[in-house]
């Protein structure tokens, strides 16, 4: 497989070259340095709690040979695959890491029932792509799909050769070791809402989960791009044998009976609604539930009502990490515990706090119009507004990617599910609500991290933002 050589492509090559040489000086130079680390936190021996850019532990990227602060997310995942003595099910939106891919297909051939969901969107192995299509792409498109080219490219030539593909392609991985792989258009659809999960069940009774995807961006960094250390996420070791088994009805439900099977996988709204769920986890409480939610039935049955639910608990403050929050009626919950004397802090991604439908901007007391120059009519900026609201200090190219809310140091909100519309009434997405003040303190310390430096309150760049956008509209 070649891709062509446009003077897009000999950039892309000189990039690579240069990239490999700053990964060999940066390997020697941190290879010889010991990272400074703050001190781990208690782990709840059933519910761990893992954060790739954790200052309380380092690894070393396996793919970039990058030493950075953070604890090694995909290891934690191959190291459950590996003790996997009978089944493992994976429902995962986007994956991309051959480290998992390979520990998934030792264990389909050692006699493991394997099987694995994923969006449909990144379903297609990268072998199976035309690269002369590459450039057609939409930016945010080519760039991920030109990464992940460059990063199967091991040798950087700008061809994938059969042992390159073998060892780096995840998905050809799974094929050649013959793990059975199906995506949300199993049920007969186009795949209408998005298959987001990011689960998996070990022998009925380990649940991994949390928000991010197994690609190399969500969890080490992008490939061609040194300075990233991955999009901000968390992940979660849970030992339950009853929460295990929701998970697991979940996925069969998703599955049904598997790949050239009938037409009955269940995706999205196909699905029949279920209600929160809890199960006792060795003292510890854990509410559950699964999206999307019809919007036929009562908004409180929904996943983002059960967030609101947990939101009307707090009583001290409520600390939010956000990739997307664009739930209004979420937002009003959320103004009301605020006006009752509840400290409200939240860290919305950059790249959507300050877009016109961010409730973000209706904590700041604003509104902005959108590129139509219409206001949204369910926007309604707080009367009390606040300042403790931003965007945190990211390396360049990386995310915000988190989901997850502390209320008053003792329940995690957290999750696969952004907070907004679509997630709750098209996605397939799994909440989770924890009762522990031991993972709390985990989440807690993540959020102080991105909250120290981070950029809060109506800044001269957001006032910039809003005084062009009204000059353009006329207002």
């Amino acid at each position: 497989m070649h891709l062509p050589k446009s003077p897009w492509f000999r950039w892309g090559v000189s990039l690579g070259i240069g990239f490999l040489l700053v990964i060999g000086i940066g390997r020697q130079f941190r290879s010889a340095e010991k990272l400074a680390t703050l001190e781990p936190l208690p782990q709840d021996p059933s519910i761990q709690a893992y954060f790739n850019h954790s200052q309380a532990a380092y690894y070393t990227d396996p793919y970039r040979q990058i030493t950075r602060h953070g604890d090694n997310l995909e290891q934690i995942i191959i190291e459950a695959i590996e003790s996997a003595q009978s089944s493992i099910d994976v429902a995962v939106h986007e994956f991309t890491l051959p480290g998992i891919a390979q520990a998934l297909g030792q264990k389909q051939t050692q006699g493991v029932h394997v099987r694995v969901v994923v969006e449909n969107t990144y379903n297609i192995p990268i072998t199976q792509k035309d690269p002369e299509q590459f450039d057609r792409l939409a930016d945010y498109d080519r760039n991920k799909v030109v990464d992940l080219y460059r990063f199967v490219d091991q040798n950087q030539d700008g061809e994938l050769s059969p042992k390159e593909i073998a060892a780096r392609d995840a998905l050809t991985i799974l094929e050649q070791a013959q793990v059975p792989r199906l995506d949300d258009t199993a049920d007969g659809s186009k795949g209408s809402g998005l298959m987001h999960h990011k689960f998996m069940v070990v022998d009925g009774h380990t649940v991994i989960t949390g928000s991010a995807n197994w690609t190399l961006s969500d969890i080490h960094g992008d490939f061609l791009s040194p300075s990233s250390q991955g999009n901000a996420n968390s992940l979660l070791v849970i030992t339950s044998a009853p929460l295990a088994q929701h998970f697991q009805a979940e996925f069969n439900t998703l599955w049904g009976d598997g790949p050239q099977g009938q037409t009955d996988s269940q995706f999205g709204l196909q699905k029949a609604h279920r209600p929160a769920q809890s199960a006792a986890i060795a003292g510890t409480v854990v509410e559950l539930q699964f999206s999307p939610t019809s919007e036929t039935r009562p908004w409180a049955e929904s996943v983002n009502g059960l967030i609101a639910k947990t939101l009307g608990q707090a009583s001290q403050g409520v600390d939010l990490a956000l990739f997307v929050f664009s739930d209004q009626t979420l937002s009003h919950h959320l103004a009301q515990e605020a006006r009752q004397g509840v400290t409200v802090r939240a860290l919305i991604d950059p790249g959507f706090a300050y877009r016109s439908y961010s409730t973000g901007l209706d904590m700041l007391g604003l509104a902005v119009p959108d590129h139509r120059c219409k206001f949204s009519p369910n926007n309604q900026p707080w009367t009390q507004p606040i300042t403790s609201v931003g965007v945190p200090a990211l390396a360049e190219g990386d995310k915000l990617h988190h989901k997850f809310a502390v209320i008053d140091n003792s329940i995690v909100v957290v999750g696969s599910q952004n907070w907004s519309q679509a997630a709750n009434t098209s996605n397939d997405e799994n909440l989770l609500v924890i009762h522990s003040a031991i993972v709390a303190a985990h989440y807690q310390r993540e959020f102080e991290r991105l909250y120290t430096g981070a950029t809060l309150g109506i800044t001269p760049q957001l006032q910039g933002i809003i005084a062009k956008q009204r000059s353009r509209c006329g207002l």
